[in-house]
């Protein structure tokens, strides 16, 4: 069986599933429909935006289906028509029901942004920062009616480096989520594909991040702030008080050397603000107050001085 053989249906919403869908229209897959999530109102104007997924397929020519329920009966009609083999989900942004899971003739197959079982959820890359993790990777798996607990296909892994962000953690995974599913797919076409059981024992759950997680506690250290810092970075963003106002933080590296009184501002300078935490000090680079851009700490102070001694939170 070679790709070209294959009536593939793609699921999919963000950025992040645009490297898969790239890998499948590259390997010559029979792409019959792409489903995302409905347009959604975006900006100032809340003019209704399409996804990033539905403009790549349309890019591409392919039929693109949105309904606002893939439970629908009607929906499921439509995609039953297709009349696919193969169904791939990434980050689509809706649960599949069993009658869906049950219409192609192969599998659906899901790419998941963790080293499954570990972080099953909606939140995979922002936890794994959160939690200090030093390695991730992504994870193929059949798809079952459970939260991201079907067999596993292929793993792939990377580091996270010590500073590294959400975003910029998000972006090397997509990456590798189309090298996992292109393997994947060699598996299916050879009939080499080998599943394995996941251990539900050494599972935890990564819920979807809400801003309420961003605000910081200065009793605690300060690598687990630093964490917390990158893993919320770009969104839902971490933040403090400053005089009653919220101030957004980023951009943080660590300086063990100092101490002092949690959420006491040390040093405020052209190389960061430094701030006391339970154990350690912060270094923030970027601040960002309401209705403002964020800015680096040399044209923050520029406008807003910060003196030792002052308090956050």
């Amino acid at each position: 069986m070679s790709p070209e053989e294959i009536r593939t249906v793609f699921m999919g919403t963000p950025e992040f599933a645009l490297a898969t869908l790239d890998g499948l229209i590259a390997a010559g897959c029979q792409m019959v429909g792409v489903y995302t999530q409905p347009d959604r109102p975006k900006g100032r104007g809340k003019k209704l935006a399409a996804s990033p997924v539905k403009e790549r397929a349309l890019a591409h020519d392919i039929p693109v289906f949105q309904p606002l329920k893939l439970r629908d009966p009607q929906a499921v009609a439509e995609l039953e028509a297709l009349k696919p083999d193969l169904i791939v989900v990434v980050a689509y942004g809706q649960i599949l029901p069993k009658a869906v899971l049950e219409i192609p003739r192969y599998h659906c197959i899901n790419v998941h942004a963790s080293l499954l079982p570990k972080y099953r959820g909606a939140a995979p890359i922002n936890k794994a920062i959160v939690d200090g993790e030093s390695e991730t990777g992504v994870t193929t798996m059949l798809m079952d009616v459970g939260l991201d607990t079907g067999d596993m296909l292929v793993k792939r892994s990377l580091a996270i480096g010590p500073d590294e962000t959400a975003g910029q953690l998000h972006d090397r995974l997509a990456l590798l989520g189309r090298e996992a599913m292109e393997e994947t797919l060699r598996q299916l076409c050879a009939g080499t594909l080998a599943p394995e059981k996941q251990d539900d024992a050494l599972s935890c759950y990564a819920g979807m991040m809400k801003k309420e997680d961003g605000l910081i506690d200065w009793s605690r250290s300060a690598q687990d702030i630093h964490n917390q810092v990158r893993g919320l970075d770009p969104w839902p963003g971490a933040y403090t008080f400053l005089e009653g106002e919220v101030l957004k933080i980023a951009g943080t590296s660590l300086d063990q050397t100092l101490t002092g009184e949690p959420g006491t501002i040390l040093q405020a300078d052209k190389s960061g603000v430094r701030v006391a935490c339970g154990q350690g000090a912060l270094v923030i680079s970027e601040l960002q107050l309401p209705g403002k851009k964020r800015l680096a700490a040399v044209n923050f102070l520029s406008g807003r001085p910060l003196f030792g001694g002052s308090k956050l939170g």
